[in-house]
């Protein structure tokens, strides 16, 4: 999954396939942190709706990929304010 690295915050362990997913009495989540200020952080956990962890991390690699989507859009409409 390249373009999860490619994110700067999040963080990736190569050797760990389940990385931010947590299971909860047999339902997938993805389970990661937000840093809204340099002083605080937010656990935040999602259901992916689902028992089979194929999906769940299908659902896990489109959720970043939107992620990293909506941050070079928002990172070309800075540029273009500049």
């Amino acid at each position: 999954m390249p373009s999860v690295a490619k994110l700067p915050g999040i963080r990736v362990r190569s050797d760990n396939q389940n990385h931010h997913l947590w299971n909860n009495h047999g339902t997938w989540f993805l389970h990661y942190t937000v840093h809204p200020t340099p002083f605080t952080k937010e656990r935040i956990r999602r259901s992916l709706g689902t028992k089979d962890i194929v999906v769940a991390r299908e659902r896990r690699d489109t959720f970043f990929a939107q992620l990293e989507l909506e941050a070079a859009k928002a990172a070309q409409r800075k540029d273009a304010a500049a």
